[in-house]
């Protein structure tokens, strides 16, 4: 098993806008903070025909 990496300061990634704000990855504004981002199918014909495959569904934590 691969080790888990927790970048302690996230950067957004230039030019990447994202809304979906349940991903562990979005930085609560605009953008995604992910190291890369993986977006398919190859089959894809419209912008509606795609998805982000990085998406990971953020866990909400008690503070």
């Amino acid at each position: 098993m691969d080790p888990i990496i927790i970048d302690e300061d996230p950067k957004p990634i230039k030019g990447i806008s994202c809304s979906v704000t349940n991903c562990q990855y979005h930085d609560g504004r605009t953008q995604c903070v992910a190291g890369k981002i993986a977006v398919g199918p190859s089959s894809a014909t419209a912008s509606r025909d795609t998805l982000c495959a990085t998406f990971k569904f953020k866990e909400e934590q008690d503070q």
